[in-house]
């Protein structure tokens, strides 16, 4: 099916940015029809923050949305996330995670409708 592995994570203050990258082995990135970041603050359950579909339909979560853009690059097979205007409480382990059309009923910020994870890699936001 293919491996996922993130980065770019760090430690950042509030009000910078970073870039996160997801690379894809094993499969073709363009293969996927969902392509998502997820989040998990220390406490809280895990999130949809952003999702990408083939085709170029990008969705985001409201407290996404305006601060975080969603974008794939099917030459490098590669997903990002680029993140601006950081807050605190951005803070957390963010994930990529791929899906194809089987569970298509599915929202896109249901965790159910993904195959393929990555490992994670971990945001701080100092206030």
């Amino acid at each position: 099916q293919g491996h996922l592995a993130e980065s770019g994570g760090g430690l950042v203050q509030a009000g910078g940015s970073l870039r996160l990258s997801c690379v894809l082995s094993g499969s073709q990135i363009d293969t996927w029809y969902y392509m998502a970041w997820f989040r998990q603050g220390p406490g809280k359950e895990r999130e949809g923050i952003a999702c990408d579909e083939v085709g170029g339909k990008q969705t985001y979560a409201d407290s996404a949305l305006g601060r975080f853009s969603i974008s794939r690059d099917n030459s490098k097979n590669t997903l990002y996330l680029e993140m601006d205007s950081l807050k605190p409480d951005d803070t957390a382990m963010y994930y990529c995670a791929a899906a194809d059309l089987t569970k298509f009923r599915l929202l896109w910020t249901d965790a159910e409708k993904y195959s393929i994870w990555g490992q994670g890699t971990q945001v701080t936001v100092g206030s």
